[in-house]
């Protein structure tokens, strides 16, 4: 395998006028995994995973609109819901002509990819999902509290504990909750630091709190993502930080109840595992992929 296939090669695409940064990695004729990010991130959570694949798949990661190095339109520009993130992705994999791939979801890039799912069913060959929920007791309860204090009503009052999860100590926060002592100090604090940044721009505070007053539409969804579940038997691998108290450990063991096959491990580390567990995670992956997926073009 050549270093030039090796190499992350950061890019851009244009959607709807909107330019679409991503990074790309491995042969172009290979297998594609679609590499989907949560908040606050970008693909910058994934700099450590993609060289570990790169050598048996083509990796795509691509920054979010409002996040990362894509663009960030104004919200009153753009209606920042989770509807349109979802179609502006299927939009972007028709742009780099993408017919058949693999999803990684994790946070936010479980509904945009699951929405996905549901309307190109036959474009999904197989999921792995690291702490990307899809059922109700995911919901880490004292978490979610202010999240659904919001959805029920936007108001200076709800939006305050909501808007603290975008300030350097909340992102901060979701790196370091639930992770062991012992892998604490594997955690680089550039990882926090890169996110605050990007989260601090102007515009920043519409866009994400218009998206986290949309959560609501994704849980209604979640029938309509188990169904999918049953009926496709996609094959689906979840690795879960066992420690996360955003989406907790409930929420990966109940994959099983509408795909029995699923296989589930629970990881000691938290909300973003590949800070901590990428080589671990990435053998899973090349395991799964190679005995579960078809990953014929």
């Amino acid at each position: 395998m050549t270093n030039a296939v090796l190499s992350v090669h950061h890019r851009t695409a244009t959607v709807r006028g909107h330019e679409i940064a991503y990074r790309e990695a491995g042969p172009a004729d290979a297998p594609v995994l679609l590499l989907l990010h949560g908040f606050p991130t970008s693909s910058h959570m994934f700099r450590d995973l993609i060289p570990l694949l790169a050598d048996r798949y083509r990796l795509i990661a691509p920054d979010h609109l409002g996040f990362g190095r894509s663009a960030a339109p104004d919200a009153a520009d753009f209606s920042y819901t989770f509807a349109e993130l979802a179609e502006l992705t299927s939009e972007f994999t028709e742009a780099l002509g993408l017919e058949r791939f693999a999803l990684y979801v994790q946070d936010y890039g479980s509904p945009i990819g699951l929405r996905l799912a549901l309307a190109h069913p036959e474009r999904i060959t197989a999921i792995v999902t690291q702490n990307g929920n899809a059922y109700e007791e995911g919901l880490g309860a004292e978490a979610w509290a202010p999240v659904f204090a919001l959805i029920e009503e936007r108001t200076p009052e709800t939006e305050a504990p909501v808007r603290a999860l975008r300030s350097p100590d909340g992102i901060r926060w979701q790196y370091e909750t639930g992770v062991p002592a012992a892998y604490r100090d594997l955690l680089s604090p550039d990882a926090w630091h890169h996110d605050a940044a990007l989260m601090a721009r102007e515009g920043q505070d519409d866009i994400q709190l218009g998206l986290i007053a949309d959560y609501g539409s994704n849980v209604a969804l979640y029938p309509a993502f188990q169904e999918y579940l049953r009926t496709s038997r996609v094959p689906l691998l979840a690795v879960w930080g066992e420690g996360d108290e955003i989406f907790v450990p409930a929420g990966a063991e109940a994959f099983r109840r509408d795909l029995p096959d699923a296989e589930i491990h629970l990881l000691p580390k938290g909300h973003f595992a590949l800070e901590t567990h990428a080589p671990a995670i990435a053998e899973l992956i090349g395991d799964f992929l190679a005995r579960r997926a078809d990953l014929r073009p």
